[in-house]
């Protein structure tokens, strides 16, 4: 484990947002900020996700669930409207998609990999 305390500190304002592509899929207008990356997995297990007005997610489930913080705007999870400052805590396995009206900058902590249902 390293000991120095920078090492585990990211500068968000200072990272480029990029585009959300996963599995050679381009998710149109939505972008995404790898918080925390974790390298025996691969991945990033802390994100900032950008939804662009307009933007969906496609249904999908987590298999070790989500948390996700609304840091502005709006978005709706499986009917429910998340406004800003509002926290989700989504079970394992549990199924939904993610649909933003009006643009959205969300906090998402994902401890494995998304799998996008039909």
């Amino acid at each position: 484990m390293k000991t120095d305390i920078h090492s585990y500190i990211t500068k968000s304002r200072h990272t480029a947002w990029e585009p959300l592509v996963e599995k050679g899929i381009h998710y149109t207008g939505i972008f995404v900020k790898s918080l925390r990356y974790d390298e025996a997995s691969g991945r990033s297990k802390t994100i900032l996700l950008k939804f662009e007005a307009g933007a969906k997610y496609p249904y999908h489930h987590h298999p070790a669930g989500e948390e996700i913080f609304v840091l502005h705007g709006e978005a709706i999870v499986e009917g429910a409207l998340l406004q800003e400052g509002d926290y989700l805590y989504t079970p394992p396995g549990f199924k939904h998609a993610v649909y933003s009206p009006n643009g959205a900058t969300l906090l998402f902590v994902v401890p494995e990999e998304v799998e996008i249902l039909p």
